[in-house]
């Protein structure tokens, strides 16, 4: 580096110096202008190490540094346009594809050239050095055979102890089998350096730089093809670790290995070789044929699995519901072959025009969209292998909290959803930035990119910390209503918990709203003034509602009903299902659901609260002993608390007595005081303990009837009462 310095800087310093350089005619040997030459960067050290001459050196160099900046004229501005940008493009790749063509019309002159010997290529000396990367090529290749056949009895024994075992012994099995398969090529190169050190070169040690080129090929394309082994494992289903099937992976695994293998030694060996023994012409012919044959291999292989690929997408399809992920699917079955066939003849074109350039841009990315669409396949199928094996919560977690699996089966695959969706989206994005029609990494390391991911990163943070507060909050307040853990909760504490759980639900779907439209850059300064608007809109202009949320909220606030009771409101009586802010639910004792709006309630009575009574209203005939009648009713009470529904009983029952003189009988009150809601049950079976008291002893419960006595002279005074039953 610091020759070619003092080189450039005598150049600039020296101009006759520079001329004297130049390519002229001259009869002075190259001996005697060598010291004169030497002279001078003697000269020009010197005059770099003194401080006052080197900064005048600096000087002068920045003098004409400036003259020559001034002296140039300014750059014509650069035609930015699309079509001045495509008719560039074509009118290079049509140069590239005359070049190609008069470099392949060379080919035979210089085949005829290289034979007769008129050329600097020598074909005996070619012949010499193919006889002596034959004799390598024989050792390599030879012991590699040896070796493929230990590592396939190898792999076999691996593959034996690996069926039907677990998927921790398959991956085990497959990379020791891999490892063997490496160490053989890794054996073989090291046989084949050997032989080309000991056996074919003139000097012991010394080896040619063609054998060479074969061994670092050799290296290449059996890794090449050692990844694809370990990927298909044609042979060994037990160690393969994609699912395909022992057919497709032999037939795809022959064809990659073939393509690899005509690719990787015609370029890498013998090209190189052809080039340097013969003549580039025939080098570049071999290559143009090479990849003539690969091209063409590649599109009888795409033609043959049309049907089969097609088959397989539309498959995929038809497993889903229909959605944008299998309408692309169903798309892409129909036009795979178009766009494989395209492809493959766009990438021959590119390397016709300009292999040195576009072809390895090419070929990365195409590496890079399949490592991508490989990546992203695996992870949409794990998830969708997770989403339909679906979540199963243990046996303690399920009894605390029952809903909490079917909630959780109702989020898991919408939010899986939203995640495969995101998969698709960055294959696409990375396969956009290996082909350069987006740049991704750009964007996101400039302000811009990075205030915008932040902001969509921001937004899904909040929605999925709300859908996470709403799972635990749910799953709390189900957890802390189920009665088989922990205190029982009352029925106030399941009213109050079921309106927090909608009033928290509506609150937290306003503010993660919210919060998430600001994130993204929303104003929601007006959307919090139209609501406010809004609002004032619906209180003027819905009196009722607010009538309803107003009574409901002093309803709350008093206490009056609760879920599970037992009321009356209005006209309607029945159970409590549910409890809201503006109305309440109720089923009658037919099971019919009403729903009253709160506005329309000006009476609740709720017939469970604190305690309750059975009254007994007995109508016994007027001839009856009222001291054995109530002396029979206590009896069958005695005989009430002996069964099951002692425990819902409070106290000794209350003997009212007498309470009203009926047409046919008179009524008898008593009281039996009870659980709230167990009055019904208690009555129920009272009754039916004292109409069996009753008939014992023959008091007699009388029903409405009607004596008629006719009068007339035909009629004995001494003739009783017809008595006729009414039947009303």
């Amino acid at each position: 580096m610091r020759c070619l310095v003092l080189l450039v800087c005598l150049l600039m310093m020296f101009p006759g110096l520079a001329q004297a350089q130049s390519p002229v005619p001259s009869t002075t040997s190259s001996s005697e202008s060598t010291p004169s030459a030497d002279a001078s960067i003697d000269e020009l050290i010197r005059i770099i190490e003194n401080d006052q001459t080197r900064a005048a050196l600096i000087e002068r160099l920045k003098q004409d540094g400036a003259v020559s900046d001034a002296e140039t004229p300014a750059a014509a501005p650069v035609e930015l346009s699309i079509v001045r940008q495509v008719a560039e493009y074509t009118r290079s790749a049509a140069e590239g594809v005359s070049a190609t063509m008069r470099s392949l019309g060379k080919v035979f002159v210089d085949l005829q050239s290289a034979i007769s010997g008129t050329r600097d290529a020598d074909f005996s000396a070619f012949m010499a050095v193919a006889t002596s990367v034959l004799m390598v090529a024989i050792g390599l290749f030879g012991s590699f055979i040896v070796l493929r056949l230990v590592v396939g009895w190898l792999q076999r024994g691996l593959a034996e102890r690996a069926k039907g075992r677990g998927w921790a012994m398959r991956i085990g099995s497959g990379v020791g089998a891999a490892l063997i398969d490496l160490a053989a090529v890794v054996i073989a190169w090291g046989i084949g350096y050997v032989v080309a050190l000991t056996l074919v070169g003139d000097t012991p040690g010394q080896m040619g730089i063609n054998q060479s080129l074969l061994l670092n090929a050799f290296l290449l394309v059996e890794m090449t093809k050692l990844g694809v082994r370990l990927l298909l494992s044609p042979r060994y289903g037990s160690l393969r670790p994609i699912p395909v099937s022992d057919d497709n992976a032999a037939y795809w695994s022959f064809w990659i290995e073939r393509i690899i293998s005509l690719l990787g030694y015609s370029f890498l060996f013998v090209a190189p070789l052809l080039a340097g023994t013969l003549a580039p012409g025939i080098a570049a012919a071999v290559q143009v044929l090479a990849m003539a044959t690969a091209v063409t291999i590649a599109i009888i292989v795409v033609l043959q699995n049309r049907d089969d690929v097609h088959t397989w997408l539309m498959a995929m399809a038809e497993r889903r519901s229909q959605d944008g992920y299998a309408q692309m699917l169903v798309l892409l079955a129909k036009h795979w072959h178009r766009i494989a066939i395209l492809y493959l003849l766009a990438l021959l074109v590119v390397w016709f025009t300009k292999p040195n350039t576009a072809l390895p841009f090419m070929l990365t990315a195409t590496v890079q969209s399949l490592v991508a669409i490989v990546v992203g396949t695996v992870v949409v199928s794990f998830i969708a292998r997770f989403v339909s094996t679906g979540l199963s919560l243990p046996s303690d977690i399920k009894e605390r909290l029952p809903l909490l699996e079917k909630r959780l089966h109702a989020f898991v695959p919408t939010v899986m959803q939203v995640v495969r969706w995101l998969v698709i989206a960055g294959v696409l994005v990375a396969i956009a930035q290996a082909w350069a029609l987006f740049d991704f990494v750009g964007w996101i390391s400039a302000d811009e990119g990075q205030a915008l991911a932040g902001a969509v990163i921001s937004a899904a943070l909040i929605v999925l910390v709300c859908l996470v507060l709403y799972v635990a909050v749910s799953s709390w307040i189900e957890y802390r209503l189920n009665p088989n853990f922990g205190r029982a909760p009352t029925a106030r504490e399941k009213t109050l918990l079921g309106l927090f759980k909608n009033a928290f639900t509506i609150a937290l779907v306003v503010f993660g709203l919210m919060l998430a439209l600001a994130q993204i850059g929303v104003n929601i300064a007006p959307l919090l003034a139209g609501a406010g608007v809004i609002g004032l809109a619906i209180g003027f202009g819905a009196q009722k509602l607010v009538q309803d949320i107003i009574t409901g909220i002093f309803i709350q606030f008093e206490n009056v009903m609760n879920e599970g009771d037992v009321v009356a409101v209005g006209d309607k009586s029945g159970v409590v299902e549910k409890l809201t802010i503006r109305s309440v639910t109720i089923r009658d004792l037919s099971g019919t659901v009403h729903l009253i709006p709160f506005s329309s309630v000006d009476q609740v009575s709720n017939m469970v609260r604190g305690f309750s009574f059975h009254v007994a209203e007995i109508g016994v005939a007027y001839d009856s002993d009222i001291a054995q009648v109530k002396q029979a009713m206590l009896d069958a009470f005695d005989q009430l608390m002996t069964t099951e529904h002692k425990e819902s009983i409070l106290d000794e029952m209350d003997m009212q007595g007498i309470t009203g003189f009926g047409d046919s009988a008179i009524v008898v009150r008593a009281r039996i005081k009870t659980l709230p809601g167990k009055q019904w049950g208690v009555g129920r079976a009272y009754s039916e303990v004292l109409k069996t008291v009753f008939s014992e002893r023959g008091i007699e419960i009388p029903y409405p009837h009607v004596t008629y006595v006719p009068a007339g002279p035909g009629r004995p005074a001494a003739a009783g009462p017809l008595p006729i039953e009414d039947k009303s």
